[in-house]
């Protein structure tokens, strides 16, 4: 991915803002291995943003959610199952986590993830929708919910 830096404050800016869907269209959750990105937007259309989503192949339970800004910028991002993630100063998290950018480390710092923010972590579909809630994702995009999800 290209080498962007933000500051603090803007990355912080950028996560609060509130987001917008682009489109009326249905997507369907990803299934074992897919992977979906969808568009999102600012209010007054100045900003851009894209939400990542994401299945293991054989692990169902391995679910990636991002939220970019700046195209290629994560701002935020939520591991559900998998490995741990080892953060620079060596310190062990386990799954499931949450990255959120730090300015000069991008999102290469893991906090386990907020209780107060998020509830049943062992539920895909309810981690999205608190995923969505936590990056103000005020007209999100329709995802249809899958049998395993």
């Amino acid at each position: 991915m290209a080498d962007i830096n933000l500051t603090q404050a803007e990355a912080e800016a950028l996560i609060a803002m509130e987001k917008q869907r682009t489109t009326e269209d249905r997507s369907d959750f990803p299934m074992g291995g897919d992977s979906l990105v969808l568009s999102l937007q600012s209010p007054d259309k100045r900003e851009q943003f894209l939400l990542d989503l994401s299945r293991g192949r054989i692990d169902l339970k391995k679910v990636k959610m991002q939220k970019r800004g700046r195209q290629v910028v994560v701002l935020v991002r939520l591991d559900l199952g998998g490995a741990p993630h080892r953060n620079p100063d060596g310190e062990e998290i386990a799954t499931p986590h949450l990255h959120v950018y730090r300015e000069g480390y991008g999102d290469k710092w893991a906090v386990p993830v907020p209780a107060d923010r998020f509830g049943d972590t062992s539920d895909a579909w309810t981690m999205l929708e608190d995923f969505m809630r936590f990056c103000n994702i005020t007209q999100p995009p329709y995802i249809e919910r899958g049998l395993f999800t």
